[in-house]
């Protein structure tokens, strides 16, 4: 069953997205998710930011609307967290969730996507 979830900074009444709990998060979702090479870009950049970006933080090369797309598959299959502060939709990754879940995979896709990054700078 989605959850709503506002920014706990967030006024009464401020606008919400709509994610799925934990235990509606599935592998098969995820898997589809980080296997689209900007939604996989997207994640490497959150897990390697410090805390939450605003979706124009992340510079990728797409339209503004396959960009909202893109992020909007990831919420909506349960890899990141979406947030309004203010008018800035805020993204984080749902690391712990992930990980709980599927002990391992979010870290062994990020390595595997740092090694064909170094192996595609290489050639």
């Amino acid at each position: 069953m989605p959850t709503e979830t506002t920014s706990p900074h967030a006024p009464s009444g401020s606008r919400s997205l709509e994610h799925p709990a934990r235990e509606d998060i599935r592998l098969a979702d995820v898997l589809h998710a980080l296997a689209d090479p900007v939604r996989l870009r997207i994640v490497c950049v959150l897990a390697a930011a410090e805390g939450e970006l605003n979706c124009a933080d992340i510079e990728l090369p797409v339209s503004k609307s396959t960009c909202t797309h893109h992020f909007r598959v990831l919420r909506e299959h349960g890899v990141i967290q979406q947030l309004y502060r203010g008018t800035a939709k805020m993204n984080g990754l749902r690391r712990a969730d992930l990980e709980e879940l599927f002990p391992g995979l979010i870290d062994g896709v990020l390595r595997a996507a740092a090694l064909q990054a170094g192996r595609l700078g290489a050639e």
